[in-house]
């Protein structure tokens, strides 16, 4: 189950500069043990980095990525991946694809864009504090 939010802390947060934002992701996502993404019938949905690499985009809470359930999205819903997963799964998975993640795109479109066992190793390291 998320964390909660209100709309203030929402728009603070996404109002966060890249690496910031990108921050506040591991930590609350080793926090919460989860991370959330938009799926629809076809799956989940991907985007297109400014450099032409495919992503994911994953956000800390649901609320995020429904906020960008919109135009070509509007027909997505936030899905929940257990961290252990994604962890194990997913991101070694995305690396063997050649699938970056996205993380916190926002409205207006912007995401970190980070290599996936980039991001495990970041996630995993802020989750060894918690063990």
């Amino acid at each position: 189950m998320p964390y909660r939010m209100n709309p203030a802390q929402m728009k603070s947060v996404a109002a966060l500069d890249g690496p910031a934002r990108y921050q506040h992701f591991i930590g609350k996502v080793a926090d919460w043990q989860e991370v959330w993404s938009l799926k629809n019938r076809g799956g989940f949905v991907a985007l297109g980095a400014d450099d032409g690499r495919r992503c994911i985009p994953f956000w800390p809470h649901p609320d995020y990525a429904a906020a960008l359930a919109v135009d070509s999205w509007k027909d997505c819903t936030p899905e929940r991946i257990e961290l252990s997963r994604f962890l194990d799964a997913w991101l070694p998975g995305m690396k063997d694809d050649g699938v970056f993640a996205a993380i916190f795109p926002t409205e207006k479109g912007k995401a970190v864009v980070v290599d996936p066992l980039d991001l495990k190793n970041h996630l995993a390291k802020e989750n060894a504090q918690y063990e």
